[in-house]
């Protein structure tokens, strides 16, 4: 079956509401018998056929994230990348799969993050995107370094934010070291240390090299 007939599939079995189904399906099984199990599956379309379904897309939704990195970077190089510009190296991957960085040029190296920021509590993401900022900044080269997000707003409020350092790097204590080695405690929180390096690293929307975001 195809990944098309497998959504289609669960999009049939989860109708206008999961919730409501799920409810209408506990009401009904209640105290049948093993025959009136096999016509209530039938009713709701539930066979090997869906269990089989269900787990392909289980498959490829574990690798969402991964598949939207890689492809997200494909296609903006077509627009982002400058006149004489040139691709050295890219990690498509996860991680930077033994490579500095994303994307490296002959012109820039950048980190993409294609996180749709939605503004509340989102603290595992703020921590990704400064370990990647840190990066950035503390990598000594001539060229430019350009951290590309999904919009600006929200990854800016964080940087300008009083966070602190201990709390977004609590799962980076190497990083959280050279910090307070090198610039001491006064830089204590994520405005202090993005101050200190905001005119080096850009912090750049790359929904403006993508049609679809």
């Amino acid at each position: 079956m195809s990944i098309e007939k497998d959504l289609s599939a669960i999009a049939e079995f989860q109708g206008e509401s999961l919730t409501k189904n799920l409810s209408i399906i506990e009401s009904q099984i209640s105290g049948i018998s093993t025959s009136e199990c096999v016509e209530l599956c039938n009713s709701f379309g539930v066979d090997d056929e869906l269990i089989g379904s269900v787990r392909a897309v289980k498959k490829v939704a574990g690798q969402i994230n991964v598949i939207l990195h890689a492809t997200g970077i494909m296609n903006s190089l077509g627009r982002l990348l400058k006149d004489g510009e040139e691709v050295q190296s890219v990690s498509l991957g996860a991680g930077n799969t033994g490579r500095r960085f994303d994307l490296e040029t002959n012109f820039q190296v950048a980190e993409f993050k294609f996180i749709d920021w939605q503004g509340g509590a989102e603290t595992i993401r703020q921590n990704a995107l400064f370990k990647d900022f840190h990066n950035l900044a503390e990598f000594e080269s001539k060229k430019e370094k350009n951290l590309y997000v999904v919009g600006i707003e929200h990854p800016l409020k964080f940087f300008n934010g009083g966070r602190a350092l201990t709390s977004v790097l609590s799962k980076q204590p190497a990083i959280l070291e050279s910090i307070k080695i090198k610039y001491g405690n006064s830089v204590c929180k994520t405005r202090d240390y993005y101050n200190l390096h905001k005119n080096s690293v850009q912090v750049r929307d790359v929904s403006q090299y993508l049609t679809h975001i």
